[in-house]
């Protein structure tokens, strides 16, 4: 064979390996097109939409992460690819070791420095989100949360009821525990367990905080403060902690009102229902207030468990968690 027809057959060669990556980048590039995807949706990297500040600065840190993680892998494949491509072994190759290049102090720097900027960098973006979510500041409402096999209690401490109690919700083995909260208002959590170790994780705050008995014996800061939640909804809470037989089934609501129905549904827990005679339950507060499906009296993102058998839970009865 000429050198010719061996130089158009490495031309021809090199035209393939072109058109290939131009095809594998086009492919790429309508992968989110074809998913019906959003830039912001792909950039997500599957991480969940937040309702609160601390949830997005969350989803930043993570979608910045992946994206560093990303350009480093695709020049570390890239490199890698490059040198099987164009430095394998070819026909005709004599068996002399090709030249060495270890030793090379320059290229031997830059390894190391770039490394060690971009786990800095990383490391200095994630203790600047840390000390945001877990500050401790005041805040315009104090709930106190306390957990016990297999449910949960919320409390109002600011908030007294017409018997002289604070306002206060206990979820049973037929009820789901309805933690009604302001939008656009600053809250603090006091969490606690009445008996072993659980979590307090509702998926669109994206942390979870683990609730030990007798936190300050534990040795464990049981308060964190969030600095709204942004919209109105229903949001689904669970013990994210293996607490025993019916783990799986200690389920909460979140329901985030606007200010205004807040307060007018804070009012009615002050007082007692005429038809009872004794302070509206959370339930017959929201029924009260008929403002729709967020004043729903049951919850309508999760639901009771049917197998609990005879146990019955409204007996346990909570130690409050700012107690």
């Amino acid at each position: 064979m000429s050198r010719s027809e061996r130089g158009g057959t490495t031309v021809r060669g090199r035209t393939g390996y072109v058109r290939a990556a131009k095809l594998a980048g086009l492919g790429l590039l309508t992968i989110p097109l074809l998913a019906g995807c959003s830039v912001e949706e792909v950039i997500r990297f599957g991480w969940p939409v937040g309702v609160t500040p601390e949830a997005e600065q969350m989803r930043h840190l993570w979608t910045w992460s992946a994206i560093a993680a990303l350009v480093v892998g695709v020049i570390t494949w890239g490199a890698m690819f490059w040198a099987v491509a164009f430095h394998r072994k070819k026909k005709g190759d004599d068996e002399s070791v090709p030249r060495q290049t270890q030793y090379n102090l320059p290229v031997e720097i830059v390894f190391t420095v770039i490394p060690t900027i971009i786990v800095a960098v990383l490391f200095g973006f994630t203790v600047a989100v840390q000390q945001y979510v877990d500050k401790d500041k005041p805040a315009d409402l104090a709930i106190d949360v306390t957990g016990f096999q297999w449910n949960w209690a919320f409390s109002y401490p600011d908030q007294v009821a017409a018997d002289g109690k604070p306002v206060e919700t206990i979820g049973t083995s037929n009820t789901i525990p309805l933690l009604v909260l302001p939008t656009q208002r600053s809250i603090e959590f006091t969490i606690a367990s009445n008996d072993v170790i659980h979590s307090f994780y509702v998926p669109e705050f994206l942390f979870k905080r683990d609730v030990f008995p007798i936190p300050e014996k534990n040795d464990t800061d049981n308060t964190f403060v969030i600095d709204r939640i942004e919209q109105e909804g229903a949001f689904v809470g669970r013990c994210a902690e293996l607490c025993g037989t019916y783990h799986a089934s200690m389920n909460f609501e979140v329901r985030a009102l606007s200010p205004d129905l807040y307060d007018r549904y804070i009012t009615l827990r002050k007082e007692n229902n005429p038809a009872t005679g004794v302070p509206y339950s959370a339930q017959e507060a929201l029924a009260t207030l008929n403002c729709g499906q967020w004043c729903a009296p049951e919850a309508i993102t999760t639901r009771p468990f049917t197998d609990r058998g005879q146990r019955a839970q409204a007996d346990v009865q909570p130690v409050a968690a700012g107690n």
